[in-house]
């Protein structure tokens, strides 16, 4: 798969929405891809988690024991990635702001994968990889359906992106003046 058949599934998913966000990350955006609706298709989710995992495969990363997702947009498609290499998939939630993993035991020196949605900044990879290091966990990759940076964030390790897609994003206070005349929406998982 490449990106505009990545987009394709979005568009007949009716994912790929226009007007005035505020990402996760804080940032602000005129597209909001809102992978919510793709992933309550399993047959669209199937379709782009296949290819990703064929993806990671692809990227020769040697023996890979977990993939980690980070919630909420993290887990099903880190689950179903999971489900085509074949091995277990567990995830980070937040305690009191911080990402911890909370329901699963991690042995030491256990090879992982993160899988995300979405990357814009690559923030919430970088808490996971640090989460996953204090446990002695080693980091091989992180995967994403989409990268909106179109390589751009540091995600704190090799990045695998099914599809690059740069949106333009800016800082709240520094937001162009079409942007700024329609209300925001927030539509991400952020603070849940």
């Amino acid at each position: 798969m490449n990106t505009e058949d990545v987009l394709g599934v979005f568009r007949e998913a009716g994912a790929i929405l226009e007007g005035h966000f505020i990402l996760t990350s804080g940032r602000r955006s005129p597209v909001f891809l809102q992978k919510a609706r793709v992933f309550m298709h399993a047959d669209k989710t199937e379709k782009l988690c296949k290819a990703l995992a064929e993806k990671i495969k692809a990227a020769d990363l040697g023996p890979i024991d977990y993939v980690v997702g980070p919630a909420i947009g993290g887990l099903i498609p880190s689950y179903e990635t999971s489900r085509h290499l074949g091995v277990p998939s567990i995830w980070v939630e937040r305690e009191n702001g911080v990402f911890k993993l909370r329901r699963f035991e991690l042995p030491e020196g256990s090879r992982v994968v993160i899988v995300e949605d979405i990357v814009t900044t690559g923030l919430s990879i970088r808490e996971t990889i640090e989460t996953l290091r204090d446990l002695k966990a080693e980091v091989v990759a992180a995967a994403c359906i989409v990268d909106r940076s179109a390589g751009k964030a540091d995600v704190g390790t090799k990045l695998i992106a099914l599809a690059e897609y740069e949106v333009p994003s800016y800082d709240k206070d520094n937001l162009p003046p079409e942007l700024a005349a329609l209300p925001a929406i927030k539509p991400g998982s952020r603070n849940i």
